[in-house]
């Protein structure tokens, strides 16, 4: 088995420059991500990284689909050292299949010592672009900084493991368990090889679980900073489809893959902690729900904006067919605690209210941006403390109401039923452009009303074995 190190936290060059020599780390991934949330790599010799960090790494910023007019092209990209990290050895490239020593013996190949670190995006000038995700949720944790508070995450990431057969993907029939099921299969192993790179490379996993769906699992985030959730969200992502490969699987973020199935969410979990005490702001055990002012507030800001954050927080065609009733997702603006189909949850808190309080978001899903939604997330829920916008009451019963004429009516507005109505809502809404930034917002807006027109002007299996034989 090949030998496992143990991640190191840095802050300072002089820390990471130790490790790259004492690892003997021969090359550096420099990632960043673009506006749709894909992973994007610039790889450099080690011996340069030392220059990068000081100068930037020049790369053409026009030659990335949205992330920058020609205008702009020149880029330069600047680590952020405390993102650094090697990768998982089962990750790097092998030197050769095996080489001779003196003595004539065979030895088993090595493999390349390749470490991974997280850029930002800047102008020649040395200012942030305004087009890079990453600025986009460092300007709204200033924000909430400004406000008293930090902004605290976990999010719940689910996704299928499939067998691709002719380009087509079959379910794991074989990995039949469903939710919380206690398994002994060859999915568990591989589960658990990926919770084990992720920690080796620093992420924090509080636990992972088979989901309802074969094939389908999940993997909890520990709670931690928005801005290093969002960095470890992306990594997670390329891991999990990199193990999963090694087992000749394919590891799919896709929101709903099949029909008749439960589809895959990134449910997210929120706390504001006060700077001041260091507190959860969100607490207030003899009010309501154990709701504060505070918290009431924010999840108020983000019912408000729920129909214009979809856009980012649910961004493809395909998101919308996972946003249906009958599969504990949720389809309507409201709130509650034990409803399952709520847009918003406030489970119960612990016997430590200060540590446990929690807000959970379930309109998201895994192939969301993560430094996008997380941005519009914290500016919506702060707009709601901001305006002292009034909770609704929470719906913890039926959220369908049935009329005098026997049809089901809904209690509470609904969130969009496709990404055409989800970008209308976009449209109309300020704040959520002001948080993107018009580089990001006027980008985002043009590549998904592309994918919808596209999408709309299909002609689909359904509608030839439906309508041919009739018509």
């Amino acid at each position: 088995m090949p030998e496992r190190r143990e991640h190191r936290e840095h802050s300072s060059l002089e820390q990471v420059l130790q490790t790259i020599k004492s690892e003997h780390v021969r090359f550096i991934n420099l990632e960043f991500t673009d506006m749709v949330g894909v992973a994007k790599c610039v790889t450099i010799p080690a011996e340069q990284f030392e220059n990068c960090v000081h100068h930037g790494k020049w790369f053409d910023g026009s030659a990335l689909e949205n992330i920058a007019r020609v205008a702009e092209s020149d880029m330069y990209l600047y680590p952020d050292l405390a993102t650094f990290a090697l990768l998982p050895n089962e990750l790097r490239p092998s030197t050769s299949a095996s080489h001779t020593t003196r003595a004539g013996s065979q030895q088993p190949h090595e493999r390349e010592l390749i470490a991974r670190v997280i850029c930002d995006v800047r102008e020649p000038d040395g200012e942030r672009f305004e087009g890079d995700p990453r600025a986009a949720l460092l300007r709204a944790i200033n924000e909430a900084k400004a406000m008293g508070f930090t902004y605290r995450v976990a999010p719940e990431l689910e996704f299928f493991l499939l067998r691709m057969k002719d380009q087509q993907p079959e379910t794991l029939h074989d990995d039949p368990g469903s939710y919380f099921d206690l398994s002994t299969n060859f999915a568990v192993n591989i589960r658990s090889e990926m919770v084990q790179a992720l920690q080796n490379m620093g992420i924090k996993i509080e636990g992972s679980h088979h989901e309802v769906a074969a094939g389908q699992h999940e993997i909890d985030f520990e709670i931690g900073d928005a801005l290093r959730i969002a960095d470890s969200l992306m990594t997670a992502k390329y891991i999990i489809k990199a193990i999963a490969a090694q087992h000749q699987l394919y590891a799919t973020f896709l929101p709903k893959p099949f029909y008749g199935t439960n589809g895959s969410g990134l449910h997210i979990h929120q706390q504001l902690i006060t700077i001041e005490n260091g507190k959860n702001a969100f607490v207030n055990e003899t009010g309501e729900y154990g709701l504060s002012e505070v918290g009431r507030g924010f999840i108020a800001g983000q019912l408000a904006h729920a129909r214009s954050m979809c856009a980012v927080l649910a961004p493809l065609v395909n998101s919308y067919k996972r946003l249906v009733r009958g599969y504990e997702a949720p389809v309507l603006v409201n709130w509650g605690r034990v409803n399952r189909q709520a847009l918003i949850r406030v489970p119960r808190p612990g016997t430590n209210s200060q540590r446990s309080m929690r807000i959970e978001l379930r309109c998201t899903d895994p192939s969301c941006n993560p430094h996008l939604a997380l941005a519009i997330m914290l500016r919506a829920g702060l707009d709601g403390i901001q305006r002292h916008l009034t909770l609704p009451p929470a719906m913890d019963e039926n959220i369908f109401l049935q009329d005098e004429n026997e049809r089901l009516r809904p209690r509470a507005r609904l969130l969009p039923a496709t990404l055409g109505e989800a970008l209308d809502g976009l449209r109309e809404d300020a704040l959520i452009r002001d948080v993107l930034g018009d580089t990001i917002y006027e980008g985002f807006i043009d590549a998904k009303s592309i994918e919808w027109t596209e999408y709309r002007q299909q002609v689909h299996t359904w509608e030839i074995e439906r309508y041919l034989p009739i018509f």
